[in-house]
């Protein structure tokens, strides 16, 4: 089961992830929340819309911005409503 990892902590599990190019997008409900707050950031991309970040936090380690997921898709990316994907050090695991 894909799993996402950063600082020693899981911060997703799920078998019901997403590859869109090349990064994994884990189901919203598979986050462990507590490890999330969001972030002011956003960036778009052309064809995918305007994506949102969370920064992530373990053992009061933050690492800003290492999530993001887009709430609003376009009709294309409709797949990946709200499924986290993730970068800056954090490690996705088959």
């Amino acid at each position: 089961m894909p799993k996402a990892m950063w600082n020693g902590a899981t911060l997703a599990e799920s078998d019901d992830t997403q590859i869109v190019e090349g990064n994994v997008y884990f189901p919203p409900d598979s986050l462990k929340q507590e490890m999330f707050k969001p972030s002011d950031a956003h960036t778009v991309c052309g064809w995918k819309g305007t994506a949102s970040y969370y920064d992530v936090e373990v053992d009061g380690h933050v690492n800003e911005q290492a999530a993001w997921y887009y709430p609003d898709p376009k009709p294309k990316a409709e797949a990946i409503r709200g499924y986290v994907a993730f970068w800056k050090g954090v490690t996705v695991a088959p």
